[in-house]
Order: C-alpha cells, then sequence, then structure tokens
C-alpha cells in the first residue's frame, strides 16, 4: 500500500460512487490523469458517468468526450440509472469529424483518415472553450488505433496531459481490456497516468455474472490495495470495500447472553458470550437453525436486535416452523427486532454479503445468524478464499461486541462427517446428533468446546417440541459412546423426556 499524508478534502474530487472514495482516502486527487480500464460490460462508462455527475453536484463544470459510442448509446446508459446529459457537454466521433473535414458529405469516421495531431488539437479546443473541471475520455482504444507507432501515441498522450493539466481538470481515461496478450494496463498510459482502476467481469457457470476492482496505483495517497466486489444497479455502481477486520473495534463488555433455557445455560456454563463466535453443528433435522432461532428470540425479547442470514430455508418456512413451535419470533420479525433476509445463493458475491452483514451491525444487532455455512460455500462455488473471508468477518463481528452464531450441517442424515473444519474460526462448539433408545430416534446436544469459560462435560437431551419450542434435558448419564455414533444404552428409558404425545 502506498503510504502518504492524507490530503485536505478540497484536495480531492470525490466520485460518487458508493464505496470506492473509501478505497482511495476520499477521492481523487486533483487535476490528474487516471486510467480506468476494464473488460466490456464492467462497467466504465457507468463508473464515469457517476464521476461526472458527482461534479455538477459540486458545482463543477463537466465535459464528455466520447471516440467510441455515440449520444443514443450514451443516453441509454443514462435514462437506465434516471440520470440526465442536459449539463454535460459532449464531444462525439461524427461531431469530430465533420469539424475536421467540414466538406466531406460522409458521416463515418475513419480513423486512418484523420490525422492523430489534428484530433488532439480539436479536443484541446473544445476543452479550453468549455473549461471543465472534470473530464472523460473514452476512449484510449479508438485514439490507439489513430496512431501509426507506439511512439506517436506515447506522445500525443503526454502532449495531452500537459494541455489538460494547464487547464485545471481532472481527467478519467476509460480503455478496454480485450487483448489477452496484454497481461496489464497499457504500458504507455500505465507511466503517465496518476491513477490506475482496474475493473473485471466474471461469468461463474451458474447465476450471474461477478464484477471486481482493484486500485493498481494512486501517487501519493494510501490506498486500499486487492480486489473488491461491485455491482452495477439502477443507480450507478456500489462498491463493497473488502473487509479488513483489524481497521475497525469498537468497545463492549463481554458478558454471557443467556438463552432463555435454564437447562442450556448450565450446559454451556452460563450462556455464549457477546463479542464471540458459536459453531452449531449436526446432522440435518437435528435442530440446529431452530436453537439459534432461540437465542434470537431471547434476546428480542430484551429489547435487543438480531439479524438472521437464512441461505438454505425461505423465510416463509422459518416463521411457518417458529409459530408452530410456539416461538414467538413471528411477532418479533414484525416488531423489528428480528430481520430476516433470505439469500439467493445465485445473485451474490462475498463482498456485498459482508457489506450485509456489516449494515446490520452498524444498525444495532446484536447477533448475525449464518444458516448455513453449506449454504454460504455453495452460494459462491468459485470463490478461493471463501474460508479467509469467514474469518474476517467473524473477527469483525467479535470486535464489536456481536454474539455470531455459525450453522453447519454434517453430511447426510445419520452420518457425522463434516465438509469443511471451521472449528478453529469458532469460540464455541455445540453439537447436535442423533441416537437411539428402544427403536425411537432422539437428540442429544453437548458443548465441545469453549474457549471464554468452563462449561459442562455432560450430553444431554434435545428435543423441539410443537407449542413448548425448545426443551433441554438431564444429562445421558446412563448412555455410553453417545458421540462415536453407536451408542450403548445401560439405565432406564423411561427416564428420558416424554413428547407431549407420551412418546
Amino acid at each position: 500500500m502506498t503510504s502518504a499524508p492524507p490530503s485536505s478534502s478540497s484536495d480531492l474530487c470525490r466520485t460518487g460512487i458508493e464505496g470506492f472514495d473509501d478505497l482511495v482516502g476520499g477521492g481523487l486527487p486533483r487535476n490528474c490523469f487516471y486510467l480506468v480500464q476494464g473488460d466490456p460490460g464492467s462497467g466504465k462508462t457507468t463508473f464515469a458517468l457517476q464521476f461526472l455527475l458527482e461534479g455538477l453536484r459540486h458545482g463543477e463544470a463537466a465535459f464528455y468526450i466520447t471516440l467510441s459510442e455515440t449520444r443514443e448509446e450514451l443516453q441509454k446508459v443514462v435514462d437506465s440509472h434516471g440520470w440526465s446529459l442536459e449539463r454535460i457537454p459532449l464531444l462525439e466521433l461524427s461531431a469530430i469529424d465533420s469539424l475536421l473535414r467540414p466538406d466531406s458529405l460522409t458521416t463515418v469516421f475513419h480513423p486512418s483518415e484523420v490525422e492523430l495531431n489534428r484530433i488532439t488539437a480539436m479536443i484541446v479546443s473544445q476543452v479550453r472553450e468549455h473549461k471543465p473541471a472534470r473530464l472523460v475520455f473514452d476512449s484510449l482504444s479508438e485514439f490507439r488505433l489513430l496512431a501509426d507507432t507506439p511512439l506517436r501515441y506515447r506522445r500525443q498522450l503526454l502532449s495531452l496531459k500537459q494541455e489538460l493539466t494547464l487547464q485545471g481538470c481532472t481527467v478519467l481515461l476509460l480503455d478496454d481490456k480485450m487483448d489477452s496478450s496484454r497481461a496489464g494496463p497499457d504500458p504507455h498510459v500505465l507511466s503517465i497516468a496518476h491513477g490506475v482502476v482496474e475493473m473485471e467481469q466474471l461469468s461463474p457457470d451458474y447465476g450471474k455474472s461477478r464484477r471486481r476492482l482493484r486500485v493498481m496505483k494512486v501517487r501519493g495517497v494510501p490506498f486500499r490495495e486487492g480486489y473488491h466486489d461491485y455491482i452495477i444497479g439502477t443507480g450507478g455502481l456500489r462498491v463493497f470495500p473488502r473487509l479488513t477486520a483489524a481497521e475497525s473495534r469498537s468497545a463492549f463488555r463481554r458478558e454471557p447472553v443467556p438463552s432463555g433455557l435454564g437447562e442450556l445455560d448450565e450446559l454451556l456454563g452460563g450462556g455464549l458470550d457477546a463479542g464471540s463466535t458459536t459453531l452449531i453443528q449436526g446432522q440435518a433435522g437435528t435442530g440446529k437453525s431452530t436453537l439459534a432461532l432461540q437465542y434470537a428470540t431471547q434476546l428480542a425479547r430484551n429489547g435487543q436486535p438480531s439479524h438472521i442470514f437464512c441461505f438454505d430455508e425461505t423465510v416463509g418456512i422459518v416463521l411457518d416452523r417458529t409459530q408452530k413451535l410456539g416461538l414467538a419470533l413471528p411477532e418479533y420479525v414484525r416488531q423489528g427486532l428480528i430481520a430476516l433476509q433470505q439469500i439467493d445463493p445465485a445473485e451474490i458475491s462475498p463482498g456485498e454479503f459482508a457489506n450485509r452483514v456489516i449494515r446490520a451491525v452498524e444498525g444495532g444487532s446484536k447477533a448475525i445468524v449464518i444458516d448455513t455455512l453449506n449454504g454460504y460455500l455453495n452460494a459462491m462455488p468459485g470463490e478461493r478464499y471463501l474460508t479467509t473471508q469467514l474469518h474476517e468477518l467473524s473477527t469483525f463481528l467479535n470486535q464489536h461486541g456481536v454474539m455470531t452464531i455459525f450453522i453447519l450441517a454434517q453430511h447426510g442424515i445419520l452420518s457425522d462427517e463434516s465438509p469443511l473444519d471451521i472449528s478453529y474460526l469458532a469460540d464455541t462448539v455445540l453439537n447436535l446428533r442423533f441416537f437411539e433408545v428402544s427403536g425411537a430416534i432422539r437428540t442429544a446436544v453437548s458443548v465441545l468446546k469453549k474457549r471464554s469459560g468452563r462449561h459442562e462435560r455432560t450430553i444431554r437431551e434435545f428435543l423441539l417440541e410443537p407449542g413448548q419450542g425448545v426443551r433441554i434435558g438431564a444429562p445421558l448419564n446412563e448412555f455410553h459412546h453417545v458421540l462415536t455414533g453407536s451408542p450403548v444404552f445401560v439405565g432406564d428409558s423411561g427416564r428420558m423426556m416424554q413428547h407431549a404425545d407420551g412418546e
């Protein structure tokens, strides 16, 4: 990361792109050249238009020079976002053609027929006339084709940079990244640009395209390195800066959070702690999600909000299930104390999901539930560093005093094989598993570890009862080998918890 004293706000051009200015310390230094390079469809034009419109909002003149798109094409982009081009002077390819060859009858622009220095002179003349503070040049690909040699191309760029700098312009140079033989930005532009932003569009095997960008350089300004996810929606780009937990923390009191179930709190040595991460793991159907919802409901009962991110279930199913169990979760959802967000697994990136979690914490949530980690990982199968990102997210939540609950489903109905080992991320690990008693399937709950204090080493029975919610039984002292998957019963089955129907 480049290090330098922070610039004053008056020396910076805010782009108006949500999240991007945070990457570059508040904005781009004024009166400089910047290269914005990206794949076709990555949003370069939208980026540039947001940059100009933000200048207009601050009373700065703007100017758009396009060699690659017509006014009609730009207007379609603008209309899709609800913007207007009225206050942005536009110099397009056909206008340059008619000004350079006024006697010509053709309106088709042929780059080889026009001298590059005459085009440069025309651009400079228009800039002097309009005196813009912000200028977009779209695109360098066309400008490059007009030059016969790389030397001539570089000389014209330097000449253009010198003149525009004298005019006090902050310039965005847009360029396509279509040549696979070119590993990075155009070296002729890279050396003269004050900053470089690279935009990418990735196409997964299933689901919508993923987009990410990185700031390759900004001279004299600290900037956040690495790739950052972004989306293009109505209103423009939204960038989700990569979460760095070490940069954010808040003071809080680490104390137990009760579950509302005395037996469960005994098992946990007082309850789960604020600012800690809990992993609830077990086979499908053992009640992992319901156990997490029990904590959210108890927090809501005390007036504390929480967020639940559902990767596997729909919101309707969650509400229906908890209502049948007798949990008050649907009522707390209506009151706004519990937020249920259903995550579409084919429509979200890790950066966008982390942004949703951050917003939840900023909104005051005291608990975050991710249900399930299996769904989280399956939602983004092409991501190579999801576990690392999960670690950053967990650390961020811990440093803000949030109780975090991850739910992990083990493979199969009766298998206890986990699809991944993230127990090292968790401060507390709760394990749910099936066992058999007299031909009936029962569920056991145990605490495998708790870093923040002592906990019971016993195994208790766990029961979900319609109308009564979660019930925790006495320690299963009369069973051996429950955790192995092949328990041996040496006691009296009459001492087990009874269902409401007597089973």
